[in-house]
């Protein structure tokens, strides 16, 4: 009968996976022994395996010069990262690395373009994407940025009147507009806050930047809030942003992009599926089709990944330190730090990530709960994106057992906060970078180390 934790996900997947392996009893995770990097660092840990950063800019770059080749499409690709994603400094170094733009949505980004600029990292020919509705710091910065001759700076209006607050300018400036789109009918309300609706977009351009020497518009934005995803709402979406593309054009001759935003998914299950190639060769030809439909040339496309770019990157490596059995039915694997601190998305938007024990394959499963060391009783975790239910191997205190929560590398410090004051007081991990040197080893080092008890007293007054 087979009964052991390595029968159950070799039954369940197609396993192992491009970057989930199990070698001698113990999971490796990109080629990395994950059990090494325990006994070095210990646990709760957090991990960026840096290579995956720029593996992943270079398949979307793939995918879109192969459809745009196929269709004999005119434009260019031009990828940008959501800086929002994770603004920690080695995210943003791997990521330039790549022949990359930048998109932003906050005043401190822009100080973090000039800190990038000032090392080296970035030129003053970059593309920088401002979104976001904008206070007058981050106003003031864009203003200063275009002065100083940053010329692909590029601020998205979000609203009527934000490009009444860019008089000041002593430069000509690139402008771009941005597209309200329609919201998916699961949520609570028809159309984004952000942007401008489809009915102002030509009007706006007509009676405030046409006839205005100091502006000049280069891009039309939409953002789908749900994703790049093979359905009728996403279509329907791309559909009525190209025809408002076309219909502007035609009016607007400079105008040379389209920004469509982000974002392709990530893998949060091993039955995880997605056609990247199909998806990015019918976007193409969907905007080539219509274009040629129109009279109008095809645009330079602009995506913003965020999540795709940085979180199959990241995991979260814990220790099932005891074993709770409440009753007759429920066992919870107690790990030690909190889901809620760690991975907020879990409870906030229950998001599933890939699950995995990193010992232990050849031990028998049993079905658990994963509950966290806060006093929150929504500080578990009890199901995966595949299952209504969590398997690991069986809890014994003889042979202590390891998780790894995967793909985990998007948005989570800039949600539940980084290195300050956390639910119950629950420290902040150690955090690990990987990377890989010349002849192909992997290497480690310390980003930081966990939080300790003084720099919590010191944020609270103590």
């Amino acid at each position: 009968m087979k009964n052991k934790y390595i029968d159950l996900i070799e039954q369940t997947f197609d396993f192992p996976q491009e970057e989930f392996k199990v070698l001698d009893d113990e999971l490796y995770f990109n080629d990395v022994p994950l059990m090494d990097i325990i006994k070095q660092y210990g646990t709760p840990l957090k991990i960026t395996y840096l290579p995956k950063i720029s593996s992943q800019i270079q398949k979307a770059k793939r995918l879109f010069n192969v459809a745009m080749a196929k269709v004999d499409y005119q434009g260019d690709y031009h990828y940008c990262y959501c800086t929002k994603s994770s603004h920690f400094s080695f995210i943003m170094e791997e990521a330039l690395k790549n022949d990359i733009h930048i998109e932003t949505s906050s005043a401190f980004d822009i100080q973090i373009i000039e800190d990038l600029h000032a090392r080296g990292l970035m030129d003053k020919e970059h593309f920088i994407i401002c979104n976001g509705f904008k206070r007058d710091n981050y106003l003031e910065y864009i203003t200063n940025m275009v002065n100083n001759g940053f010329v692909n700076i590029i601020p998205i209006l979000d609203n009527l009147v934000e490009i009444d607050a860019y008089d000041s300018i002593r430069k000509k400036m690139q402008l771009g507009i941005r597209i309200a789109s329609e919201e998916e009918p699961k949520f609570d309300f028809y159309t984004s806050r952000l942007g401008i609706r489809y009915n102002d977009v030509v009007p706006l351009y007509l009676q405030k930047i046409k006839d205005n020497p100091k502006y000049e518009l280069k891009m039309l934005h939409f953002f789908i809030n749900t994703g790049i995803k093979d359905t009728a709402y996403y279509w329907n979406e791309l559909h009525k942003s190209v025809n408002v593309y076309c219909e502007l054009k035609k009016v607007c001759p400079e105008l040379n992009s389209l920004n469509i935003g982000g974002g392709f998914p990530i893998k949060n299950s091993l039955a995880y599926s997605y056609e990247y190639d199909y998806m990015a060769e019918e976007i193409i030809a969907q905007i080539k089709s219509m274009c040629e439909r129109n009279n109008v040339e095809e645009p330079d496309i602009f995506t913003e990944f965020g999540s795709y770019t940085v979180g199959e990157s990241g995991a979260v490596l814990f220790n099932i330190i005891d074993q709770k059995k409440q009753n007759d039915r429920e066992a919870w694997n107690m790990i030690d730090s909190s889901f809620m601190t760690t991975l907020p998305d879990t409870w906030a938007i229950q998001q599933r990530f890939i699950l995995l024990a990193i010992n232990n394959w050849e031990k028998e499963y049993e079905r658990v709960f994963l509950g966290g060391l806060t006093c929150d009783s929504e500080d578990y975790y009890n199901a995966e994106a595949h299952s209504n239910a969590v398997f690991l191997p069986k809890f014994s205190t003889e042979n202590p057992l390891y998780i790894g929560l995967f793909h985990t590398g998007a948005y989570q410090e800039s949600i539940g906060g980084y290195g300050g004051i956390q639910h119950c007081l629950t420290p902040a991990p150690k955090h690990v970078l990987i990377d890989i040197d010349e002849t192909g080893e992997y290497f480690t080092k310390l980003f930081s180390k966990e939080q300790s008890y003084k720099s919590m007293l010191k944020i609270l007054g103590y």
